[in-house]
């Protein structure tokens, strides 16, 4: 009781170990979302100044892979029907990926 985790949510939930059922009660997922944008981590020079070195932090564009298909086939069919049918509904406003 009052805890708080951090990490990809699907991973989390996952250790079913953690969650008996009815026991979660929010989920929160930090925007932005679907911007179509590559997020960098940019780096300071020891001195704290700017420097042209940087990463990719994440991608934040809506893209599907057999990954994203198992999973979405997997939520279609697990026992809480709900989930399933707001996964459909979410899927038909969002498109299908590129």
């Amino acid at each position: 009781m009052n805890q708080l985790f951090y990490g990809d949510n699907l991973h989390v939930l996952r250790a079913r170990a953690h969650f008996p059922d009815a026991s979660v009660d929010l989920i929160y997922l930090d925007p932005p979302f679907n911007s179509k944008r590559d997020y960098n981590l940019l780096f300071k020079s020891l001195k704290g100044h700017d420097s042209d070195a940087s990463i990719t932090a994440f991608e934040d564009s809506w893209h599907g892979d057999q990954q994203a298909a198992r999973e979405f086939d997997e939520l279609l069919h697990q026992p809480n029907t709900d989930v399933a049918e707001m996964m459909k509904v979410l899927r038909a406003f969002l498109g299908k990926s590129k």
